[in-house]
C-alpha cells in the first residue's frame, strides 16, 4: 500500500500544523513539483531532535532511517512518531503491518474501540478460515488479550499507525509502506513450530488471563531494559513461539526497511539518499539492530510446511468431535422444542384436525 500526496493546492507555504502546503494558482505541474520539493527540504531538519524512543540506522548509500520503538496502547508513543515525522519530511514511511491489518487505518476510534472489544462468532469463523483451525483458534486467543488490555485502558490498538498514516499523508511525496509478514504466515509457522503440549499450556495461560493491566505498565514497555528481560522470561518458556513470532518477524521487517532505504528519485531526475521513518513495537528494535548488516535469507521465514500426518489426524478427530457435539446440542434442542410445540393449543388442534377423518 502506498499513499501518495495531490500536488495542486491554493496559495504558498508551509503550514505551521504541517499540512500541506499551498500556492498560487495558474502554476504548471513541473512547478508545482518544484515548489512541493522546495517546502520539503525547508521543513526537513538537518540535526532533528528527536525522542529517546527514535534509534538512527544509515545504510551504505547514505540512506537514513529513523527507527521509533513503540508502545501499541500508548497516547505516548503516538506523539513520538507524530514529532519524528514532522522533524525529518520521510520519503517513505514503514509501519509495522501487514495487509491483513490494514483496515484499522482509516477506522476512527469508537469503532475500532468497539470492534477490539468484540469477538463474536463471525470473527472466529473468518480466523479459522483465513488461517485453518488451529492458527485460527490461537489468532482468537490472542485477540481476547488484546480486548482485555482494550478494556482496561479503553483505548484501540494500533493508535500509532494511524497516526503514522495520517502524518505521512501531510509530508509532500512521502509513500506510506506495510512492513510486516503476513499475519497468516507468521500464525502457522508459530502453531507449527509448538508440539501439542505448548500448545495446550499457551492456549490455558490465553484463555485464564485477567491480570489488571495500567496505562503505566504500558509505558513501561517503551523501556529496553524491562522489555529485553520480559523477552528473556518468554523465551524461556516458549522459544519457538519467540523465534517464529518475534525474531523471524524482526527479519521481516529489517527487509522491509532497506528495501524502503533505497535510493529515491527527485527533480531534476537526481538520485539522492532517501530518509525513512519505521514505526514498529519496541520489542523489534534490538533484532532490527542486530539484523541490519547482516544477508538475510527472507524466503526462508516465509514458507508454511504441510502438517504432519498426526496433526491431519488429530485436526479432523477435533473437527469431527466439534460437529458431533453442535449435532447433538441441535438434536437435543429440536426434541425439547418438539416437546413444547406439542403443548401448545392451536398445534394440538391441528393435529387433531389432520387425525380426524373429513365426513
Amino acid at each position: 500500500m502506498e499513499q501518495g500526496n495531490d500536488a495542486e493546492v491554493d496559495s504558498v507555504g508551509p503550514t505551521e500544523d504541517g499540512t500541506q502546503p499551498a500556492f498560487p494558482l495558474g502554476l504548471s505541474d513541473s512547478e508545482a513539483v518544484e515548489v512541493l520539493w522546495q517546502v520539503r527540504a525547508q521543513r526537513r531538519q538537518a540535526e532533528p531532535d528527536l525522542p529517546d524512543t527514535v534509534t538512527r540506522l544509515t545504510t551504505p548509500e547514505g540512506s537514513i532511517v529513523y527507527l521509533v520503538g513503540t508502545a501499541h496502547f500508548s497516547d505516548s508513543s503516538k506523539k513520538d512518531v507524530a514529532t519524528t515525522i514532522r522533524a525529518v519530511q520521510p520519503d517513505v514511511v514503514v509501519v509495522e503491518l501487514c495487509q491483513y491489518r490494514v483496515s484499522m487505518l482509516k477506522m476512527d476510534e469508537k469503532t475500532l474501540l468497539k470492534e477490539a472489544k468484540d469477538i463474536n462468532l463471525e470473527k472466529v469463523q473468518q480466523a479459522i478460515k483465513q488461517n485453518g483451525m488451529m492458527s485460527g483458534l490461537m489468532q482468537i486467543l490472542l485477540l481476547k488479550v488484546s480486548a482485555h488490555i482494550t478494556e482496561q485502558l479503553g483505548m484501540a490498538p494500533g493508535g500509532e499507525f494511524r497516526e503514522a498514516f495520517k502524518e505521512a499523508g501531510k509530508v509532500p511525496f512521502c509513500k506510506f509502506h506495510l512492513g510486516d509478514r503476513p499475519i497468516p504466515v507468521t500464525f502457522k509457522r508459530a502453531i507449527a513450530a509448538l508440539s501439542l503440549w505448548q500448545k495446550a499450556r499457551l492456549a490455558w495461560g490465553l484463555c485464564f488471563l485477567s491480570d489488571p493491566i495500567s496505562k503505566e505498565d504500558v509505558e513501561k514497555c517503551k523501556q529496553k531494559d524491562l522489555l529485553e528481560q520480559t523477552m528473556s522470561e518468554m523465551i524461556g518458556e516458549f522459544p519457538a513461539l519467540h523465534r517464529t513470532i518475534v525474531a523471524e518477524r524482526d527479519i521481516y521487517l529489517t527487509h522491509t526497511l532497506r528495501q524502503a532505504a533505497r535510493c529515491v528519485e527527485a527533480p531534476p531526475n537526481a538520485e539522492i539518499p532517501a530518509v525513512v521513518v519505521g514505526v514498529v513495537g519496541m520489542g523489534h528494535v534490538p533484532g532490527i539492530e542486530r539484523n541490519w548488516d547482516k544477508e538475510l535469507n527472507i524466503h526462508e521465514i516465509m514458507s508454511v510446511a504441510p502438517p504432519s500426518r498426526f496433526g491431519f489426524v488429530l485436526r479432523n478427530v477435533f473437527k469431527g468431535a466439534l460437529w458431533g457435539l453442535l449435532g447433538y446440542a441441535c438434536f437435543r434442542a429440536s426434541k425439547g422444542m418438539g416437546k413444547a410445540l406439542l403443548t401448545l393449543p392451536a398445534v394440538q388442534s391441528l393435529l387433531e384436525n389432520i387425525r380426524t377423518p373429513a365426513v
